[in-house]
């Protein structure tokens, strides 16, 4: 396993861009064909290329372990099923008022940390699609659960902010290794600068020495 940096459209916060699980990366239409291939070859998955809600923005858009997907209520029917076909996923649009779930649920293949917003509509959702069990909690008294957080099933990264009994209750939650780390020199918005799964940590160029070292422990990496 390893780590990599990288920029996505010559920015840093890669997470913003792109999205994968042991299997795929999701990627913009038009990204370049080039660098798709190097973001694969480093994840040692397949990629796929799609919009949601014709926006490249697929990191806040999405919610995905390697059970299923979610994707926002404006996400559009030809998207959805493209991406059933392509990425052989349970997936479906989240039935909510919010669209940037990304930013709001954190999940791996154990369990799911959600946003308090949601006052637990998804929560048959969740379980459906994805396979796990959710919880609802804020993190370092931010209510945006999938910003804070970067799960694999091997490890999870959390913001700075996040109490110690909070990183105890997501390390029970998620039932992996859990810490308080940092990306693209000081960043506490985990996902908008890493793409990890179990085989490979991409990363914002901008990440520091002690980012990479501290990343590598949490992902083995």
């Amino acid at each position: 396993m390893a780590i990599y940096r990288y920029t996505v459209y010559k920015s840093p916060n890669i997470g913003i861009f792109v999205k994968a699980n042991d299997s795929i990366i999701l990627v913009p239409y038009g990204f370049a064909e080039t660098k798709t291939e190097k973001l694969a070859d480093y994840l040692q998955v397949s990629e796929v290329y799609t919009s949601i809600a014709g926006t490249r923005l697929l990191g806040p858009m999405t919610v995905m372990n390697n059970n299923g997907m979610l994707l926002p209520p404006i996400a559009s029917d030809e998207e959805v099923q493209m991406l059933k076909r392509s990425s052989h996923l349970n997936v479906e649009r989240v039935k909510s008022k919010f669209t940037a779930i990304g930013n709001l649920i954190a999940t791996n293949d154990n369990g799911a940390i959600v946003s308090p917003l949601f006052k637990g509509e998804t929560d048959r959702q969740v379980q459906d699609v994805l396979g796990v069990l959710t919880n609802s909690m804020t993190v370092g008294g931010f209510v945006q659960a999938g910003s804070m957080i970067v799960a694999t099933n091997g490890g999870a990264g959390i913001h700075p902010k996040a109490t110690e009994d909070e990183v105890k209750e997501i390390s029970e939650i998620l039932q992996v290794p859990a810490e308080p780390v940092t990306v693209n020199g000081g960043v506490p918005f985990l996902s908008s600068g890493i793409v990890a799964n179990m085989k490979s940590v991409v990363v914002g160029n901008l990440t520091s020495g002690p980012e990479l070292i501290m990343l590598s422990r949490i992902f083995k990496a």
